[in-house]
């Protein structure tokens, strides 16, 4: 028997891997999404997304400030603490596949008194190594490392989210800095124009050629102009701000490019394929993890109504002295087959309660991909829409400069009053914004397209 006990522990232990084998529950399968076959009216293979955002935004001080945001944002920093966090609980879920080996060495000295003689102390001395190992007879434990797994993808998939978030906040943020300042120059220019045209003004008043309505009008639209200087200092210095906070720097003035037209868009941003959508973007990825976890939940829940193996075993030794402590060895193996019976129906509710949970977690998903295909098909017609105003809006700041140098030399000559040059400068004016912002718009548009095509977080 001394020499069979190796065997049986052996036959044991092998017994209890292949019974882990067996995992009872449904395979996770991607829910049925019908996609759309394309995403624009031009079906390409090839996507803007695939692009590194480094090619895309050849501005080297933007680059700067997106590489300084990658690195320093602390949204990001939280969501890569997040990801050590998560992995730890997936290798918790691992661990609990194995076995679960302990030491323990301990001395104890009892005192026995018996018919009133004098105390009699007893001393015994251990030393052991405890063993324990549930066996995952129906894959429990496997269902749960796999939801821990999905649970921790889903955290890297976040990050990568956040990191395509970052990447087109920060460069709409320098855009629209870049455009408020170009603004700023439009309105000081403009101000200085309205300034000589007080001066005029006032001399062809003073000249008895114009009214005194003509000259306080003059300086009414010279005042309503200054006006707009303090505004949009104010609004450069909160987007700094919000340059900043991004960077993960405290306020500070941001260096930057003077014009937007100082680099040029790329001709041609292919969407790609609609079920390519679904592998580049990261938030999307991200959404079927949390399904996968929530999946797997359902078979933790379905096998806790099955019957649950456990093995304990102690190996070690024990003596009444310290001095033949190693002399006394002893070993121990111990199962339990622990089953429910009847709990009230609490095991059959986890269950309802998963598959529920795996439904409304469906829904979600599926949102997220209908938002995805929202996105990129908005972003597709926005960009199209706003190159055609960009360059209407160019030609309607060039007939507007000619109507302006038009009515100004006709006013100098007489010809109509002063009323007239307002409303052409005022026209300049106007157009020159429509113009600076549809520059602007449009370099939103490629963030906004790059973006929804699942572009920037690599």
């Amino acid at each position: 028997m001394k020499q069979r006990k190796p065997y049986i522990l052996i036959l044991l232990i092998v017994t209890a891997a292949l019974a882990s084998s067996c995992k009872v529950g449904k395979r996770y399968v991607r829910p049925n999404l019908g996609l759309p076959d394309t995403l624009a009216t031009s079906q390409d293979s090839a996507s803007v997304g695939d692009r590194d955002w480094q090619k895309l935004y050849t501005d080297s001080t933007l680059q700067h400030l997106i590489g300084q945001a990658l690195e320093y944002n602390k949204d990001l920093q939280v969501a890569a603490a997040r990801i050590q966090q998560m992995a730890a609980e997936k290798r918790i879920s691992t661990a609990a596949l194995l076995p679960d080996i302990s030491g323990k060495i301990s001395a104890e000295r009892e005192l026995e008194n018996h018919g009133g003689d004098a105390f009699k102390p007893t001393d015994t001395f251990k030393a052991q190594f405890l063993v324990s190992w549930e066996i995952d007879l129906w894959g429990r434990l496997r269902w749960a490392r796999a939801a821990s797994i999905a649970e921790y993808l889903q955290t890297v998939e976040a990050r990568q989210a956040l990191r395509m978030t970052i990447v087109a906040e920060v460069a709409q943020a320098y855009y629209e800095l870049v455009a408020l300042d170009t603004e700023l120059d439009i309105v000081r220019q403009t101000l200085q124009a309205r300034e000589e045209g007080v001066r005029l003004a006032r001399i062809r008043f003073a000249g008895g050629l114009t009214s005194e309505t003509s000259y306080r009008q003059a300086q009414v639209e010279m005042a309503r102009t200054a006006t707009l200087v303090p505004d949009l200092e104010r609004r450069i210095s909160l987007k700094e701000n919000d340059i900043a906070f991004l960077v993960g720097e405290y306020p500070k003035h941001i260096a930057h490019t003077r014009s937007l037209d100082d680099y040029a868009l790329p001709d041609n941003l292919p969407a790609g394929l609609p079920s390519q959508l679904l592998e580049r973007r990261p938030d999307i990825r991200q959404a079927e993890q949390k399904l996968i976890a929530v999946h797997a939940r359902i078979g933790v829940a379905y096998t806790n109504m099955f019957p649950k193996l456990a093995l304990t075993g102690g190996f070690g030794s024990e003596s009444l002295s310290l001095s033949t402590l190693l002399k006394s060895p002893y070993a121990i193996m111990d199962g339990v087959l622990l089953t429910p019976i009847f709990g009230w129906g609490k095991n059959i509710a986890r269950y309802k309660a998963a598959k529920a949970a795996y439904e409304a977690e469906t829904h979600s998903y599926e949102k997220a991909v209908l938002q995805a295909f929202k996105d990129a098909q908005g972003a597709i017609v926005n960009f199209n829409k706003i190159k055609e105003i960009n360059a209407l809006r160019a030609k309607l700041k060039n007939s507007a400069k000619s109507a302006m140098d038009l009515a100004q030399l006709q006013y100098i000559n007489g010809y109509i009053n002063y009323l007239d040059v307002l409303d052409a400068q005022r026209g300049y004016f106007d157009a020159q914004i429509g113009l600076s912002n549809a520059v602007r718009d449009e370099r939103i548009a490629v963030v906004q397209l790059y973006k929804a095509l699942g572009g920037g977080w690599q």
